[in-house]
């Protein structure tokens, strides 16, 4: 069932530009699985989708490529490894790291292609995240906290 599941989520991400887990769910129900929240999280965490930018500043789902797991997994490494704190100025995010790792973190940072992120600057030990808006600000600091394990 599992497999049958992953299969139609790779199938459904391929045709659809997908941005929820609920328009997920939707989309399974609709195919005859019966999923629950919880099942499409868990599945897009096994399946190790990702959100790109989509038209319209939307996002969708789309299919890890191994090269861009193995790269994933090495910027969210070093955004665990340099991040210290992070204060919220309006529409910019200021993020402290570890002496001499902003320029890493923020490359990881504009590496993942978040929708809410225009750009990093990054000194030695200081990064100004501009936002698109005060909002979008509140989105990256979530995202942020959950890749830090905040």
């Amino acid at each position: 069932m599992k497999i049958g599941r992953h299969a139609k989520i790779i199938d459904l991400i391929g045709k659809y530009d997908i941005e929820t887990q609920e328009e997920l769910a939707e989309y399974l129900k609709k195919e005859g699985f019966q999923v629950t929240q919880a099942t499409v999280s868990r599945d897009i965490r096994e399946l190790r989708l990702m959100k790109l930018a989509a038209s319209g500043g939307k996002q969708k789902y789309a299919l890890m490529q191994p090269q861009e797991t193995e790269d994933a997994e090495r910027y969210l490494r070093v955004l665990k490894d340099g991040f210290v704190s992070m204060e919220m100025a309006q529409n910019i995010l200021v993020v402290k790291t570890v002496s001499g790792m902003a320029m890493a973190v923020a490359a990881a940072i504009d590496a993942m292609h978040w929708a809410e992120v225009a750009g990093c600057i990054a000194g030695d030990d200081t990064i100004m995240c501009a936002n698109r808006s005060s909002d979008d600000t509140l989105l990256v600091m979530e995202k942020i906290r959950r890749i830090v394990g905040e």
